[in-house]
């Protein structure tokens, strides 16, 4: 393709082109800040294709049988994606807001009386029963553990650890509490006011939980009694908006509008064999087919050229071409935002054009192979851009925000970047491909806070067979608050990727502020952002606060909070207050600030017993996937999985008598399955085949919600059972039974196994295989991204995904099977034996035989 300056038209009918300790040691480091980090790699060849996920709603969840074992997460979809509801003013200076969003999580009510602290002063009000309102039920945190015990020295531990994880962009209904006014904040330490702050009603002077200081209230919290506090939403809940009204654009959305979608522009990879094409072709039409009306949309595709579709023309197909090789000129921008071209167009006004421009799109004619292609990717983001900032790109930067919700820029590949800004050579084994892949990372990185400024995210969809140099594209997405993720091919996983990415609520220019009562020190966040410079946030005399600056804020996010307290603690209670500031769609600034506390204990078995093991799981894995950046790092990640759980065991448990192994404590009976599963499985273990792939994963674990996190850590196996019910099971080997059909959920991939003689009856087989897809569709509703659903029948050579993620437990005494895994005993004896001989032997450890390895004895079950 020629290239044509802007301005010129050309008709397009076809398209030719952080400091971390020694493995084992486990001592955390003082205040470091650790954002997820991609390692490098090659991809593989996607292997095998998965069953198609339908874009449509799926059936209602098939019906368990009863009694169940219980789940390690409740069975439910993972929360739908937020469609928040604008602020409507309410009586009394403040309003309720709604969601039309899914539940996952119930809401924290308000408690009936006022939580004060541990000691009231003078005539401040009383602090409440140790079983009042502590907030343990609030949506947006989950601790470690429920209790803090006060003895430093065990607190610490560093192989068992105490942590949270604060989901702060979580949308949840009926919502917390909104206020429309400024917060009211600590003098001192920068802390807001919170149910459990002291109060002298006399007065109005409140007590800050963090640092103590009393604080006045310009008489507003002056009451004949204690009860009168309550009707101000900040001392009534754990969990508070604050949305400042003077900061409404022109363009504020209606409340009866109860959708809101930010400008979306699609980048298209236009050097793409045949059959690739013919897939992305389908799930574009079906991706524009489900926007909303109001959604505004544009369409670039990229090879040598950038070249951006014009809406203006009607049914003819005709876009504007700027050179790849050198990023767009300000002369260039002006002419195209400046000049008559439609660039952005409603999906109302512009769908038969969309259409027509997809079905124009051409197969790549020259005989170049995949990876040798042009593809000039960093010029088209930034043409991207400039059309997006419109015509605030010739003010200060950052001055004017576009109203309409924030931006995403959605960009398809097919192969790397290999053309103009931010490319790398065609080819790895060029001499100078490490400095100059460096090069790359670093442009694209700087690309990203630039999406990021201006409220645009960047999401990257790779698919295909080509590698698409991860490294070099990760920090383009990072940096602007965007996933990156690979898929087999551009096939409907592909397409719902893309509709549920479209969806996400996305807040820009996020704040997260972490404060602690008592001594207690944040050591290590992990989540999607970066710590803070001081000049970016306002501080206070005594502010101790821990500040991450975000890259955007969205309901599928986690930031894994790591703590330690300096001494011993003294008090009853610890308070801990996690506030983000940020924009959100509707660019109102809205300020979440959520206060929680928990009780403090002496008794080592007290604490044990307060410890939230799946919680306690994620943030170990988090914080051992972080150091997980190469392939060798991945092997000692391994190691000192060995050495952690050998630790907590002589920590915490007790040894057995007349041995030398220790027990694990019963309290933590499944902590150590879940660390066997994240040792064996895609995160750390070798089940994948190349280090890209595994990059991906990890970035996505390192950043995303508890839920999705806990199932990416350890799969989840349920039987359909006869009837067409289902059950759920442990996840090992012996559910690999020839009559039986299994779901297996792994996060980002689930899979359905057919049992061979389940398999050979083909009415029976049809009718489990229906119900087991019904499920996993159910599992994945609106999870982001979308899993790959794979199906296969017992022993075809893609059950070895569905192999390698199960513990391998045939290998234990009859004993120890039918005590983790009772429904053995359902069995026949010539079905038991069947089973027994359709295992083929190999070197893994059972899980029993792994905890006898480190000299401790298998918890019992619980």
């Amino acid at each position: 393709m020629e290239e044509t300056p802007p301005g010129q038209r050309q008709p397009q009918p076809a398209h030719a082109s952080p400091p971390f300790p020694a493995p084992g040691s486990f001592t955390p480091p003082q205040r470091v800040f650790s954002p997820a980090l991609a390692a490098r790699g090659t991809p593989s060849p996607g292997s095998g294709h998965g069953a198609p996920a339908h874009l449509s709603t799926p059936p209602g969840p098939p019906v368990f049988s009863s009694p169940l074992r219980p789940a390690a997460v409740p069975f439910r979809a993972t929360p739908a994606s937020p469609h928040p509801v604008p602020f409507a003013a309410a009586g009394g200076g403040y309003s309720s807001s709604s969601s039309a969003t899914t539940a996952s999580l119930p809401t924290s009510s308000a408690p009936h009386f006022l939580n004060g602290a541990a000691t009231p002063h003078g005539d401040l009000a009383p602090a409440p029963s140790p079983l009042q309102g502590d907030g343990l039920d609030n949506p947006y945190v989950q601790f470690s553990a429920n209790k803090v015990l006060k003895q430093k020295k065990l607190l610490n531990t560093p192989s068992l650890g105490f942590g949270a994880l604060v989901s702060p962009g979580k949308e949840v209904p009926p919502g917390p509490e909104v206020v429309e006014r400024e917060p009211r904040r600590c003098l001192n330490c920068g802390a807001y006011v919170n149910l459990y702050c002291d109060i002298s009603i006399g007065s109005g002077q409140w007590q800050c939980i963090i640092c103590k200081k009393l604080n006045g209230s310009e008489g507003e919290f002056v009451v004949s009694s204690k009860q009168d506090l309550l009707q101000w939403p900040e001392l009534a809940s754990t969990t508070v908006d604050y949305v400042q009204v003077g900061n409404r654009r022109p363009g504020f959305v209606p409340v009866s509008d109860s959708r809101v979608s930010g400008p979306i522009f699609i980048l298209i990879d236009e050097c793409l064999d045949e059959a690739h094409l013919q897939h992305l072709q389908g799930s574009l039409h079906a991706f524009v087919d489900s926007l909303p009306p109001t959604a505004k949309i544009g369409i670039i595709t990229y090879g040598r050229t950038v070249s951006v579709y014009d809406f203006s023309e009607g049914s003819a197909v005709s876009a504007d071409v700027l050179p790849g090789n050198k990023s767009p000129t300000h002369e260039s921008l002006k002419a195209l935002i400046y000049g008559t071209g439609v660039y952005m167009s409603p999906i109302h006004a512009s769908l038969p054009v969309a259409h027509t421009i997809f079905s124009s799109l051409r197969p790549y004619q020259l005989s170049v192979p995949e990876v040798s292609r042009d593809r000039c990717l960093g010029a088209a983001v930034e043409v991207a851009l400039g059309i997006i900032q419109g015509p605030s790109v010739e003010l200060s930067r950052g001055i004017i925000k576009r109203s309409g919700g924030n931006c995403r820029i959605l960009a398809c590949v097919g192969g790397p970047c290999t053309f103009g800004p931010g490319s790398v050579p065609h080819s790895v084994k060029h001499p100078n491909y490490a400095y100059l892949e460096k090069t790359a990372m670093k442009w694209m990185e700087s690309l990203g806070h630039e999406a990021q400024r201006h409220s645009t995210v960047v999401d990257i969809f790779c698919a295909g067979q080509c590698p698409v140099r991860v490294p070099v594209l990760q920090p383009l997405a990072k940096c602007s608050g965007g996933v990156l993720l690979l898929h087999d091919d551009f096939g409907e996983a592909f397409g719902v990727n893309l509709q549920r990415a479209s969806t996400r609520a996305a807040g820009s220019h996020g704040l997260f502020e972490i404060r602690c009562s008592d001594n207690m020190l944040v050591t290590q966040v992990i989540g999607p952002g970066e710590e803070a410079s001081p000049d970016s946030h306002e501080t206070f005399k005594h502010d101790s606060s821990f500040c991450i600056q975000m890259h955007s804020v969205e309901e599928a996010q986690s930031f894994s909070v790591s703590m330690e307290t300096k001494c011993d603690i003294k008090s009853d209670f610890v308070f801990f207050q996690f506030a983000v500031h940020y924009s959100n769609v509707y660019q109102a600034e809205i300020t979440r600030v959520i206060t929680m506390r928990l009780q403090t204990v002496d008794g080592l078995s007290a604490y044990l017993a307060s410890v939230q093991e799946d919680v306690a799981s994620v943030i170990i894995g988090k914080r051992t996937v972080l150091r997980a950046r190469t392939a060798s790092d991945a092997i000692d990640m391994r190691q000192s999985i060995d050495e952690r759980v050998k630790d907590i065991a002589l920590k915490f448990g007790t040894q057995a008598p007349k041995s030398k192994l220790y027990r694990f404590p019963k309290e933590l009976a499944s902590l150590p399955e879940c660390l066997f599963h994240l040792k064996r499985g895609p995160l750390l273990g070798s089940i994948i085949g190349h280090e890209d792939e595994r990059s991906v994963l990890r970035n996505l674990f390192l950043n995303t919600s508890f839920d999705l996190s806990l199932r990416m850590l350890a799969p989840r196996c349920i039987m359909h059972r006869e009837g067409g019910t289902f059950e759920e099971l442990p996840a090992y080997d012996l559910v690999m039974q020839p009559n039986a059909a299994v779901v297996l959920d792994h996060g980002t991939d689930i899979f359905i196994w057919l049992g061979a003689e389940l398999a050979a009856q083909e009415g029976q087989s049809a009718a489990a295989l229906a119900a087991c897809r019904t499920l996993a569709e159910e599992l994945s509703e609106q999870r982001f991204p979308a899993p790959r659903i794979l199906s296969f029948k017992q022993g075809s050579s893609q059950a070895r995904y569905f192999v390698s993620r199960l513990i391998p437990a045939h290998k234990d005494p009859t004993y120890e099977q039918e005590s983790r895994f009772p429904q053995l005993r359902t069995l026949t004896p010539d079905q038991r034996a069947r089973l027994k001989s359709s295992f083929i032997h190999f070197d893994d450890h059972s899980f029993c035989e792994w905890m006898r390895s480190l000299k401790l004895v298998p918890p019992e079950p619980s």
